[in-house]
C-alpha cells in the first residue's frame, strides 16, 4: 500500500462524483490500469479505466446521471463493460472479475471476481496497480505485485507465470514489447525467455489485432528497439518474414553490400524524428523489402538492386493483406513513396532538367515533401564528407520543386483540356482516341513543349488529333 496524489492530474471532480457514486451503489471503485502507470511515470493519459466490486454498467449509469443529461452512456452488455466521456476523457468501466483460458482462444472465460482476482488476470505488473476510490481507501495505491518497483527500474514483467500469461493470451507478447519499446523498459529475463517459447501461440490472435500493437510500435519515438525486439524473440519472422529477409551481408570478390535490416531501421529512426506520419513510417519500413529478390552481382558494378523500387511497392500489397492493414488510400501513398524513393537521387546523378522535376511532382503530387524525407532518411552512410554532399544534393532538388511548382502548378496536376471537351470538338463518343490526346498534352506539358493553360493546351490538342485523323466540328 502507498499514497498517490491524484490531485490535480485531471479536474478532480470527477473522481469525487466517482467516489460518491459508487457510495450511493454500495460498492467499491479502484481506477486501474495504464491511467495508474502513466500517472505515476508523469505521461499524458486520456483513458481511464474504472473497476469496481459490482456491476460497471450500473455504476457508470449512476456517475453519468449525476453529471447531467449530456453524459451519455454506451453499454456492451456482451462484455458486462460500460463507456462514458467527460469532458476530454474516456472511462471505462467494468465489475473486478477472474479469468480463465482455452487452449484453442485467446478469449477469456470471465467469472466475477475481487480486486486482487482482478489484478492478477493483468498482462504486466505496471498495468496491475490500482489507486482506489473510496472513503476509507481514496488515493491509496493498491500494488500487489510491485509494479511501482518496476517503473523505477524499468522492467516488464507479468504477474504471474509468464509462460501460462503468454500462452493464455498470445498477444501479450506483442504489448510487451510494445510497451518496452514506447517506455524504453527492458523485457524481464525470464518474461523473454517465454515469449521466445510462445511464438507459435500467435497463430491464435487475429492479424488485426497483431497490425495494431505492430502500428504502435512503429509509432514509437524510436521503433526500431521494438523491431529488433520482434525480432530477437522469433515473432518478425511470424509476422513479417520479408523483413527478416534483409539481414546479412555477402561478400564477392571483396565486394560487400551493406546490411539492409539494420540500414532499414536506422531510416526508420530517422524518420520518425521529423514525422509522426504513421504510413510515411511504413514506407521507410518498407523502402528495401524488395532487396532480397532484386540483389545481383555484377564484376565491373559490384552489388546491384535494379528494380527493388517497383517491385518493393508490388510486395507492399500483398504485406498490407496479410497484416489485414487498409488495402485503401494509405496503401496507395505507401506503394507510391516506395516506388518513387530512388527518383530525388536519380535526378542528382543526371542533369535536374525542368521536365524530370515536373514529372516527379505530377506522381507525387502533395506527397512530395514526404518523399525528400525519406530521401534524405535513406542516407546512412557513415562517411560524413559523402552525407553532406547528399543532403546538398537534395536540397537543390527540393529548391527546384519549389521553383518549378511556382511557375508550373503541377502537383496534383488537372488536365486544363478535360474528356468533354475532346468529343464536344471533335463530336466523338468515348472512345481510345480520347486517352490518345489527354495523354500527348500531359506529356507535353511536363516536358515543359506548351506551359499549363487552357488556350495552349486546347492548340496542341488540335495539333496531335490531326495526327489521328479527328477534325474540329465547331
Amino acid at each position: 500500500m502507498g499514497e498517490i496524489s491524484i490531485k490535480n492530474q485531471i479536474n478532480n471532480n470527477l473522481f469525487k462524483i466517482v467516489s460518491q457514486c459508487a457510495v450511493e451503489i454500495n460498492c467499491e471503485a479502484f481506477i486501474i490500469g495504464g491511467y495508474v502507470r502513466d500517472l505515476i511515470l508523469k505521461r499524458p493519459s486520456k483513458d481511464i479505466d474504472i473497476v469496481c466490486s459490482g456491476s460497471g454498467i450500473e455504476l457508470a449509469e449512476h456517475i453519468a446521471k449525476k453529471i447531467g443529461p449530456n453524459c451519455n452512456v454506451i453499454v456492451y452488455k456482451n462484455f458486462g463493460t460500460a463507456m462514458l466521456h467527460y469532458n476530454d476523457y474516456q472511462l471505462e468501466f467494468v465489475g473486478a472479475r477472474k479469468e480463465s483460458y482455452r487452449n484453442n482462444s485467446r478469449k477469456p472465460i470471465v467469472e466475477d471476481g475481487t480486486l486482487e482476482e482482478d489484478q492478477n488476470r493483468r498482462d504486466f505488473t505496471i498495468n496491475a496497480m490500482a489507486i482506489g476510490l473510496s472513503d476509507n481507501n481514496y488515493g491509496v495505491l493498491t500494488d500487489p505485485f510491485n509494479g511501482l518497483s518496476d517503473i523505477e527500474n524499468k522492467i516488464i514483467r507479468t504477474p504471474l507465470d509468464p509462460d501460462i500469461t503468454f500462452s493464455d493470451d498470445p498477444l501479450r507478447m506483442m504489448r510487451a514489447i510494445r510497451f518496452a519499446c514506447q517506455l524504453n523498459f527492458n523485457i524481464e529475463k525470464e518474461c523473454f525467455e517465454a515469449i521466445k517459447k510462445n511464438v507459435n501461440r500467435l497463430e491464435i490472435v487475429s492479424k488485426e489485432r497483431i497490425s495494431d500493437e505492430l502500428n504502435k510500435i512503429i509509432s514509437s519515438s524510436k521503433p526500431s528497439i521494438g523491431i529488433n525486439l520482434l525480432s530477437e524473440s522469433g515473432l518478425l519472422k511470424r509476422i513479417l518474414p520479408q523483413l527478416e529477409d534483409l539481414k546479412g551481408v555477402d561478400i564477392i570478390k571483396n565486394k560487400a553490400h551493406k546490411d539492409n535490416y539494420y540500414h532499414t531501421l536506422e531510416v526508420l529512426d530517422k524518420i520518425s524524428i521529423y514525422s509522426n506520419n504513421l504510413w510515411l513510417r511504413w514506407a521507410a519500413l518498407l523502402h528495401d523489402i524488395a532487396k532480397p529478390i532484386t540483389k545481383k552481382f555484377i564484376d565491373e558494378i559490384g552489388w546491384t538492386f535494379y528494380g527493388h523500387d517497383i517491385k518493393g511497392a508490388r510486395m507492399t500489397e500483398n504485406i498490407f493483406r496479410n497484416l489485414k492493414l487498409p488495402i485503401n488510400e494509405k496503401l496507395d501513398y505507401v506503394k507510391k513513396i516506395i516506388s518513387l524513393h530512388l527518383r530525388p537521387a536519380m535526378l542528382v546523378e543526371e542533369e535536374i532538367t525542368d521536365s524530370a522535376i515536373r514529372r516527379l511532382l505530377f506522381e507525387a503530387g502533395d506527397d512530395v515533401d514526404d518523399l525528400m524525407l525519406l530521401c534524405e532518411a535513406d542516407i546512412t552512410s557513415k562517411n560524413q564528407k559523402k552525407v553532406e554532399k547528399y543532403l546538398q544534393n537534395f536540397e537543390v532538388v527540393r529548391q527546384k520543386l519549389k521553383e518549378i511548382e511556382e511557375k508550373d502548378k503541377i502537383r496534383n496536376w488537372q488536365p486544363p483540356i478535360s474528356g468533354e471537351i475532346i468529343m464536344n470538338t471533335f463530336n466523338i463518343g468515348p472512345s481510345r482516341e480520347i486517352g490518345v490526346i489527354k495523354n500527348a498534352i500531359r506529356d507535353a506539358i511536363l516536358d515543359g513543349i506548351i506551359n499549363n493553360n487552357y488556350e495552349e493546351a486546347f492548340s496542341y490538342m488540335i495539333k496531335e488529333a490531326k495526327k489521328i485523323g479527328l477534325k474540329k466540328t465547331n
